[in-house]
C-alpha cells in the first residue's frame, strides 16, 4: 500500500477536477459516490501507478474518452477508440432531427457512422425504423457493430465509401456528420484533435468536398420528400444550404445547437415530375 489516499490524489492532481474524477473512477473502477464515501482509501502501488500514467497521458493531450475507452452520447455509453471520432454533444442535434423527420416504419441511412453513435441513438428511440449505417473504415465499423450489440440494436452495417458500395435501394432519411475541417485549419494540430482519426476530421481539401458528394448522391438515393440532414462546421451553414438549393432540395434550412451555432443543415428531395419516386 502507498501512503496516498483517493482524497490525496484528487487534491494534488495536475488536471482539472472533471478529468481527474473521470480518470480516477476509471482506474479504480469506482463510482463518483464511492470516491466521496471512500476518500480515505489508500491506494496500492499498482493503482497509484495506473492513475499517474493516466494523468500523464492526459497532460500530453490524449482525450479522456480514449483513455477510458468510452463516451456518453444521447444517454448511452459508447465504446470509442482512436479508430473513431469521439461523439460530441453538438451531434445530438443531428440525432434529434433524424428522430423528428423520419416517418414511422421507414428506412434511415447514417453515412460515415464512426462509432455508430447517431445510428444507435436513433435505433434505440425508434425501433420502428429500419436503420442502415455505412463507413469507409473497417476498424470503425468493428467499433460500431460492438456498440450496436451492447445496446441490442438491429442495424445494417455496410462497408462503403459514401454511396459507392451501397445496395441499389432508396432511403427515406439520410443523415451524416462527415469530415468538414479544411486541411489547412490549425485546429487539426491542437488539443484532442491531434489524437483523433484524421480522415474523420478533414476532407484534405476545402472542408466541403464530402457535402458535394453527399448532396449530389442523395438526389437518386432518397425517396420523394425524403430528408437529407448534415452536420457541419460553425461557419459552413450558408455554403451547405447553397449546395442543397443548387441540387434542387426544398425546405432548405439550418438548425442551431445548444450553443446557438448553426450546426445542422438539410432539406427535402424535390419532386420534379408527377410519379417520380
Amino acid at each position: 500500500m502507498t501512503t496516498f489516499s483517493i482524497a490525496d490524489v484528487l487534491r494534488t492532481s495536475p488536471l482539472d477536477a472533471t478529468d481527474t474524477r473521470i480518470l480516477v473512477m476509471h482506474a479504480l473502477k469506482k463510482t463518483r459516490i464511492q470516491l466521496i464515501t471512500r476518500s480515505d482509501y489508500l491506494l496500492n502501488e499498482t493503482e497509484y501507478h495506473d492513475i499517474l500514467t493516466l494523468f500523464h497521458r492526459r497532460e500530453q493531450g490524449e482525450p479522456v474518452a480514449y483513455l477510458t475507452g468510452e463516451r456518453e452520447f444521447f444517454g448511452l455509453s459508447l465504446r470509442v477508440s482512436p479508430d473513431v471520432l469521439i461523439p460530441r454533444p453538438d451531434t445530438e442535434l443531428l440525432a434529434e432531427l433524424a428522430l423528428h423527420y423520419a416517418l414511422p416504419d421507414t428506412h434511415l441511412l447514417d453515412l460515415g457512422t464512426g462509432s455508430g453513435a447517431i445510428a444507435i441513438a436513433v435505433s434505440k428511440q425508434r425501433p420502428d425504423l429500419h436503420v442502415w449505417a455505412g463507413d469507409v473504415s473497417q476498424a470503425a465499423l468493428t467499433v460500431a457493430r460492438g456498440n450496436a450489440e451492447t445496446h441490442h440494436c438491429t442495424i445494417h452495417f455496410i462497408h462503403s465509401d459514401w454511396y459507392r458500395q451501397l445496395p441499389d435501394i432508396r432511403w427515406h432519411t439520410i443523415v451524416s456528420n462527415p469530415p468538414y475541417i479544411a486541411d489547412n485549419d490549425p485546429h487539426l494540430s491542437q488539443g484532442d484533435l491531434r489524437f483523433e482519426p484524421i480522415n474523420a476530421l478533414t476532407d484534405h481539401a476545402d472542408g466541403l468536398s464530402a457535402y458535394r458528394i453527399l448532396i449530389a448522391g442523395a438526389t437518386s438515393r432518397l425517396h420523394a420528400q425524403g430528408w437529407l440532414l448534415l452536420e457541419h462546421g460553425y461557419d459552413q451553414a450558408e455554403a451547405v444550404r447553397h449546395l442543397l438549393l443548387e441540387y434542387g432540395f426544398e425546405q432548405v434550412q439550418s438548425w442551431r445547437d445548444i450553443s446557438g451555432t448553426e450546426r445542422v443543415s438539410g432539406g427535402q428531395r424535390c419532386v420534379l415530375t408527377d410519379g417520380q419516386i
